[in-house]
């Protein structure tokens, strides 16, 4: 498995330790964005950019954003094309992102939460699938959003099957 991680000025520390963890767990993991961001500020879409990048092209299986808030990684994160970044707190939002959502790009706030959470939260993701069915619907849509198309465009084929009437008998005369 393959990640592309990055942080701006404020989540660089936690980096390192995101780094590690993942190796421990088998990942091959590639820091991304500018050199500038070590030991000075760097804007978060500078980072963003090239982790989302990366994941979009299938470079990177997923993709770790780290910031103050994790808002702003999020942001900017989403404006790639395939991309469905998440920012989360907890483990809960980050198993249900992974599973119901099939977020691809985990974003985290150094500010708000400690390592250990990090950790859990990291864990949860990474053994957590897409769940699909229902939602990989709900992932379609977000698509077709994406590419500028309306979600009610998308429809779901289970329910045009059980929406299909059956077929009329007839009978001779």
């Amino acid at each position: 498995m393959k990640a592309a991680i990055g942080a701006d000025h404020r989540g660089t520390d936690m980096l390192k330790h995101i780094t590690l963890l993942l190796q421990q767990q088998g990942c091959h993991v590639i820091e991304m964005g500018p050199s500038q961001c070590t030991g000075r500020t760097c804007d978060y879409p500078d980072v963003a950019y090239p982790v989302a990048s990366a994941v979009s092209r299938g470079e990177a299986d997923f993709g770790i954003l780290v910031c103050g808030t994790g808002i702003g990684m999020s942001i900017a994160a989403n404006k790639v094309p395939n991309v469905r970044a998440a920012l989360v707190h907890d483990e809960i939002s980050a198993e249900l992102a992974r599973r119901h959502n099939d977020a691809n790009v985990l974003c985290l706030a150094a500010d708000l939460l400690g390592m250990r959470v990090i950790e859990r939260i990291i864990q949860t993701w990474l053994r957590t699938e897409f769940e699909g069915g229902r939602h990989a619907r709900r992932v379609n849509k977000i698509l077709a959003i994406e590419q500028g198309r309306s979600p009610e465009e998308v429809s779901d084929p289970a329910l045009q099957e059980s929406a299909t009437p059956p077929p009329q008998q007839t009978t001779s005369p």
